[in-house]
Formats: C-alpha cells, structure tokens, sequence
C-alpha cells in the first residue's frame, strides 16, 4: 500500500455552549466531532455517509481549516496542518480545496464566472501569471464541460449542475491533490447528479485526485467511492472498502440505514428486511455514554452503556490478512480483536 497522503487521527471539534450576556458562562459543549480517525491515500475516494447532523460538514471544514479543531491531528504528507496559520496555512491550502454544498450560495453573484474561477490565481499569483490567466480560466471552463465563452456571465444566468461545474472548476484551478466534496450533489436533480458525479470521476483520473466525498446518498456515494465511512453522532461506526461496507456490514447502524436504501426490483425488495430504528438521534450536547447508538440499537446489552466500542477490525479477519481495512465500532461485530484505530 502506497503511503496515505492525509491521516486524520483521533479528531474532535466542540462548539461551547455559554449562558449569560454581559458575563458569558460556558455550561456545555456539543460535540460535533469527537474523535475520529482515518486514512486518505493518492488517488483514491474516500465517502463519509451518515444523518444530518452527525458531524460530516464539521470534518471537512476541520480537513480545510476553516475551523479549528479542539485536539487531534490532521497530517498531510506527515505534516500537522491543524496547528498551522498564516503563510504556512495559505501554502498548504493551495493542495487542499473543496467543493461546496450549495451551487446557489457557494458563488458570488456579484462576481462574473471569470473573477470566481481566477480568484485562487490572486490569492497564489505564482501559479499563474496575470497575462495568462483568462486563458487558464477559460481552460477550466473547457475542462468541466462548460463553454469557455461564459467566461463574463454571472451565476444566476447558470443552472444548478452548470454552478457546480463552475465550483469545481475553481477548486481545481490550483492543481490541489485533494479536493474536499462537502454534499456536491444534494442540492441537484438525481439527472444532473449522475452528470456532475461522471465529471468528477473523470476528472480524478485526469488530474490525480483523491477525494474525500461527504454525502446522506448511499447510492452516490457507492457510486464514487473507493471506500467508505459511516458517521454517527461525531464518531465513525464504521469504515471498509465499498464491497465490505454495502455487502457485509457489521455495524447495526450500517445495517439499518442499507436497509431504507430503495431498490427498484420487485423480487429482491420482497426478500429484504426492514430495519426501523426507534427512537430519535441524541443531541451531541448529551451523547449517550458507552455506545452512542445503543439508544436506538435492538442488540443493545448493558455493556454498550459502561463500556465505549473501539473502531478494529472484526474477530473473523484478524491475523488472516483478509478484511483488514475493514474496521467495526460494535462489540457484537463477531467480537472483534483490536488491531488498530485507523485504515
């Protein structure tokens, strides 16, 4: 295995909850992220799927530094960029981009396509000249299937999957060698959302990217991802390539939410069981102790509530060399064997 380009290592954001107006009090913390952990390497899409507001979007704004992380490690190539700030920070940003939500509100309307997609050239001139860069955005344009004529038209003359293209676009115009996707296709049609999700699959092999792809669309994420991680209540439940994660999963949250994911033949959904879990998601303000799913788990024991499960590899695949990217947070994932706390 080639070395991983970025290692997030036990990774946790909290949000302070304070009362009072002139002398403000904190009373609590919602945490949104509380220690999760995993591996990015080059080339490869790496999907993080789960509820809203299990803390998907706080990751990728932690991996871009747009906020700052409470305790962990983010490591690129080796280097903590969660201390990083100033030049330092701008430097290793030019290698990170992202891809936002909203195609409507991710762009400024008051700015032509030409100024958003050449604004990274601004804010790093070294890698483009002044004197080429319409030509260079006008590239872009051409390289997301975008005529390069648009180049002064303004986002609301654009559709959604037309915006997205121009997101993209300007992520790319750095030549990043990671590209934080952040729900890119939520905000369009299911049609438009196989057309931008094709574009970026192309473009990955075209530029070596690799992808960290955050979705609620299991199917989409299926669809692009090398593997995948399930998020739950600021935690990983679970993380393995997609065939593990889709055909085998071991985690009971993973099994539930595979089993609301609609099928179209008849004969297979009929064989299908559904899975309901009672219950609402806790508030990351109060999680539950132990397990955080054990509120809502039907195999849940009193040891899921003294005792917190370790993201490892299920009992079955430990020392058979098979299975190992394959990591559990459950106690009932074949009581596994702890071999490490990261893929």
């Amino acid at each position: 295995m080639p070395e991983p380009i970025l290692q997030v290592r036990d990774l946790v954001k909290h949000f302070p909850l304070t009362q009072g107006i002139l002398f403000q009090k904190q009373v609590g913390a919602v945490r949104a992220v509380d220690g999760v952990s995993f591996d990015l390497y080059p080339g490869e899409t790496l999907g993080i799927v789960g509820e809203s507001g299990c803390g998907k979007s706080t990751v990728a704004k932690l991996l871009m530094r747009l906020e700052t992380p409470t305790s962990g490690q983010i490591l690129y190539k080796g280097e903590d960029i969660s201390k990083l700030s100033g030049r330092a920070l701008k430097a290793v940003r030019r290698n990170i981009q992202m891809v936002f939500q909203d195609p409507y509100t991710s762009l400024n309307p008051r700015m032509t396509v030409g100024d958003i997609i050449g604004e990274p050239f601004d804010i790093h001139p070294e890698v483009a000249p002044k004197g080429s860069r319409r030509a260079k955005v006008q590239e872009l344009l051409d390289v997301v299937g975008l005529n390069p004529e648009y180049i002064n038209r303004y986002p609301h003359q654009f559709s959604g999957g037309q915006r997205q293209r121009i997101g993209i676009a300007r992520g790319l115009a750095l030549r990043p060698e990671i590209i934080i996707c952040d729900e890119p296709v939520s905000a369009l049609d299911v049609s438009v959302q196989a057309q931008v999700v094709n574009l970026m699959e192309r473009l990955q092999g075209e530029f070596g990217l690799s992808y960290v792809f955050i979705a609620h669309d299991l199917s989409v994420v299926r669809h692009i991802s090398d593997r995948v991680g399930v998020m739950y209540l600021g935690r990983m439940a679970e993380l393995g390539t997609d065939t593990e994660i889709y055909d085998h999963p071991t985690h009971p949250y993973t099994q539930a939410l595979l089993s609301a994911v609609p099928v179209p033949d008849p004969e297979a959904r009929e064989g299908r069981e559904r899975i309901l879990l009672q219950g609402d998601v806790p508030s990351p303000a109060d999680p539950p102790s132990g397990c955080r799913f054990r509120t809502r788990c039907w195999k849940a024991v009193e040891r899921c509530a003294t005792e917190t499960p370790v993201l490892a590899v299920p009992k079955r695949f430990a020392g058979t060399g098979e299975g190992a990217a394959h990591l559990s947070a459950c106690h009932f994932a074949e009581e596994k064997d702890v071999v490490h706390t990261a893929a």
